[in-house]
């Protein structure tokens, strides 16, 4: 497992008995945003799946094979019984 780094925060409320200059944000701590920007580093992303869902994928997968083959059996039965309701009802009526 990898460890990831950790960051603290931590706010200056006073050193040596004076408060720092209170900080004001200004444009150029925050870069003008061109819309579809944020698009563009989606697009790596979108075409690849991140390494730790792959339990998640694992597990989804198997319940919709489950439920296919379900579906499957289910269908069959139906078809297999009404054919031999089908049989029965020409051998009677012949």
């Amino acid at each position: 497992m990898t460890q990831e780094p950790q960051a603290i925060e931590v706010e200056v409320v006073a050193i040596d008995g004076t408060t720092p200059p209170a900080r004001t944000a200004s444009q150029e701590d925050f870069p003008p945003r061109r819309p579809g920007r944020d698009w563009q580093q989606w697009q790596g992303r979108v075409r690849q799946l991140d390494a730790r869902w792959w339990p998640l994928w694992v597990v989804l997968g198997a319940v919709a094979v489950v439920l296919m083959l379900t579906v499957g059996v289910v269908l069959g039965a139906v078809f297999l019984i009404l054919r031999i309701i089908r049989g029965i009802l020409r051998a009677i009526f012949r």
